[in-house]
Formats: C-alpha cells, structure tokens, sequence
C-alpha cells in the first residue's frame, strides 16, 4: 500500500505544512473546509486540505488517508500538531516505515472503537446499553462479534461469564417456554373442543402449530422488521427482516447492529429494548419448537430412533397414550389420544362384595375375560 504514495506528494504534503507552498482554492478544497470543524488549526486544515491535491488516480487512497489521520486526531487530540509535525517536518521525503507506522495508528484506533471509515465519532461502546446488548449477545450465544474485549482480564472474565451465563439462559428460556406451554395447552383444548368432531387429531394439531407460527412471524419478524426499518436510516424492510431472522436463529452475522448509526438518539434506551426483544423472540421462537416436536408425525427423531414408544410400557405411560385430550407429556405439550391404539383392551379386575355364598356368573369369568372396550 505505501507503493501508492509517490515521494513528491509526500514533499508537497510537508511543503504545504511548512507554509513554503500555497494551496489554490478548488471544489474539492470548498467541499473540504466544510468538513473541518472550525476550532482546528490553519495547519492541520492545509494539511488535510493537500492530501485533495494529488492526481485522481490515487483520490480513493488518499481519502482514506484523510480519515485514518482524523481517526488518530479524535484518539490523540491536542498532541495532533505535535504528531504532524513530526510526520512530516524531520524528513521531506518520509519512509515506508513512517508510512507503516502510520497504518498501524489507524488500525489500532479502529480497534479502540474510533473508525476510520468517516469523519464522526460515534458514542462510547461500552455504555450501558451496549454493555447490556454485547452481555445478552453472549449468553444467547448470538455473537454478533462487533465488540470484542480487548484486555487480557476483558477476555478471561468474557470466557467465566459465557461459561457460567449460557446454562443459565438456557435454564431461564426453558422456564418462560414451560409458562407460555399453559396458554398453548389451553389453545389446543379449545380447537378439539370446537373441531374435534370434525377433524383428526393430527389435523387439530396442524393448525394449533400453524397458529403459533403466525404469532411468531407477525410480532417477532415483521413488526420488529417495520420498527427497524423506521428507526434505523440505512436499513430498508428487508435488511430489517434479515436482521431479525439472523438474530433470532442466533447465526448472528454482525453485518447489521441496531443504533450504531452516528447521531442515533436514545442510544442506550435503544439497545436495552433491542435486548429485550431478542430474549422474548428466543423464548417463543423455543416455544414454536417444543409445539413442533411434540407432534409425533412431525418428530423426526422418532424416524431415526431404534427403540419404539410403543416397545416402552413406561414411556406409554409417561406420555398418556390412550387417553384423549391434550395434556404434558416427556417432551412438555402433548394431544393425548387413541388414535393408534383403536383396538386396544384393559384388564378391569371387579372387587364386590357378596351378600350369599352362591357363586355368582361374573365370578365364574376368567379374570383375563373380564375387560372393557375402551372407546
């Protein structure tokens, strides 16, 4: 990259911040001078103002130049003049080592948060609401990656905090989910009440989870989606639904993040309820999927399984087949039926007592005999 510099711009650069050349007044110098902000020096202006005045073939390097000394500015502040000067003033003709010294700058201030991309300092990134979205982000295992601890001690106690924090939102999500089970249970109670004359259980199942579903969608995808897409100035609806899509599926990519745009207001208070939704999206995205699984048509796991339910009299038991109604069962929602077991029978043994000692027809029936149809 320091091929791309020739040794005469470097010498107009350091002409220029020596005052021995004057700079003529262009477009590009206008469209400069508004970008500075007015309490900067006459020497840092003109030496920003000529790194504009280089041929166009080099323009695109030279911006970004111009940005990775203002990156440095905004790190360094009053020692800027000091940094100038010592750039440019000792050798009229600096070095790739200079030139390398001075990336190295650049990139270690992107590194402390201070990007060299444009001309504006965003706000801090470890407020409390950044602290409090990058701690969710964590033990969500999202990872959007977009700020990292830098710190030895940062990252030990990251790796403590991921280990002792991921069980323990899985413990807390796992929680809400058995809570939200109860509203969910008395929803499919209610579609077999109304349509269970009409249609099979696997059927009332269908739309119980097609139901949930949509809930999902609608509030946890598109409305969050139309919300982003009006806050956030750079993102249209779709950037919006992908970011929500990504964040919920916990991929976490980190090429969109809620309120870093400069000039976001109510940075913190936005970064909050961006945390907030994404805990309650996880909770009823886990919800959707313990519905799901607990469809034996649907659960796959019951297709590569080696061992039956039916193989099992306990798991028979545990899971309630045989008996209609919805109900909880081993994988937490369950629609209790007899839908495979029609010719099914139980032993009922009768206990009566006898008020003479002849024998009665019912005590001559094997006791095996004695059952009942179940329907």
């Amino acid at each position: 990259m320091s091929a791309k510099v020739n040794v005469s711009t470097l010498k107009l650069i350091s002409e220029l911040e020596m005052g021995i050349v004057k700079f003529d007044e262009g477009s590009e110098h206008d469209e400069l001078m508004d970008q500075v902000p007015p309490d900067s020096a006459d020497a840092e202006c003109m030496f920003c103002s000529s790194l504009f005045s280089m041929d166009k073939s080099g323009e695109s390097w030279i911006k970004s130049l111009m940005c990775g000394l203002w990156a440095h500015y905004d790190c360094a502040g009053p020692e800027y003049d000091t940094w100038i000067c010592d750039f440019c003033n000792p050798l009229l003709s600096p070095t790739d080592d200079d030139l390398e010294l001075l990336l190295d700058e650049v990139v270690r201030a992107s590194n402390r948060g201070v990007s060299a991309s444009r001309n504006i300092t965003g706000g801090p990134n470890w407020s409390f609401g950044q602290s409090l979205f990058f701690s969710s982000t964590v033990v969500t295992t999202i990872g959007y990656g977009h700020v990292t601890p830098l710190s030895k001690p940062g990252k030990l106690f990251c790796m403590m905090y991921a280990l002792l924090g991921i069980p323990l939102t899985l413990v807390l999500l796992s929680a809400l989910v058995e809570r939200l089970l109860l509203p969910a249970t008395a929803l499919l109670r209610s579609l077999n009440a109304a349509l269970g004359h009409l249609y099979r259980p696997f059927t009332i199942r269908l739309v119980h989870l097609m139901i949930i579903v949509t809930t999902l969608v609608v509030f946890f995808l598109v409305v969050p989606a139309c919300v982003f897409a009006y806050v956030e100035p750079d993102w249209d609806f779709l950037d919006s639904f992908y970011y929500c899509f990504i964040s919920l599926t916990t991929i976490g990519l980190g090429d969109y993040i809620p309120g870093d745009s400069p000039g976001q207001p109510y940075r913190p208070l936005y970064k909050v309820a961006t945390t907030f939704y994404l805990l309650i999206g996880l909770t009823f995205l886990m919800l959707t999927l313990t519905v799901f699984y607990d469809i034996p048509q649907l659960n796959l796991s019951t297709v590569f399984s080696s061992v039956k339910l039916d193989d099992d009299p306990e798991k028979m038991r545990l899971s309630g087949s045989g008996v209609m109604g919805p109900g909880y069962g081993i994988g937490g929602l369950v629609m209790r039926d007899d839908y495979n077991h029609h010719d099914q029978r139980r032993s009922v043994v009768h206990i009566r007592p006898h008020l003479d000692d002849s024998p009665s027809p019912e005590d001559t029936t094997p006791v095996h005999a004695r059952d009942i149809r179940v329907h």
